[in-house]
C-alpha cells in the first residue's frame, strides 16, 4: 500500500498527536496479521459512528443564521453542515 508523504511542519500537533508521532517514527508500530479484515471492520465502525440519522428542528434569529451562513461560506462548508459539526464537537467535549 502506497503512503503520500506528508510534511509535518505545516501541523501543529497536541501533546498526544506527537507522542503518537514519535512512536510511529521509532518503529514501535507492528501491523496486525489480518490487515484487510480490520481496516474493513474500522471503516464499518466509522461509517455507522458518523451516520446522520436523527433529525432535529430549532429557532435561532435571523441574524444568528446570517452570520453562521457567512462562517459556512467562509469555510466553504453548507451552512447546515457547519452547524452539524459543532454540536458534535460540543456533545464530544462534554462526554
Amino acid at each position: 500500500m502506497a503512503h503520500d508523504v506528508i510534511d509535518m511542519k505545516n501541523f501543529k500537533l497536541d501533546a498526544e498527536e506527537q507522542e503518537l508521532l514519535d512512536s510511529l517514527e521509532k518503529g514501535e508500530w507492528k501491523p496486525v496479521k489480518n490487515q484487510k479484515e480490520e481496516i474493513a471492520a474500522i471503516q464499518i465502525a466509522a461509517q455507522n459512528f458518523m451516520k446522520k440519522d436523527a433529525r432535529i428542528n430549532i429557532r435561532v434569529s435571523q441574524f444568528d443564521l446570517n452570520r453562521i451562513k457567512r462562517v459556512a461560506a467562509h469555510e466553504g462548508l453548507p451552512y447546515q453542515t457547519l452547524i452539524a459539526s459543532v454540536l458534535h464537537k460540543f456533545a464530544a467535549a462534554r462526554v
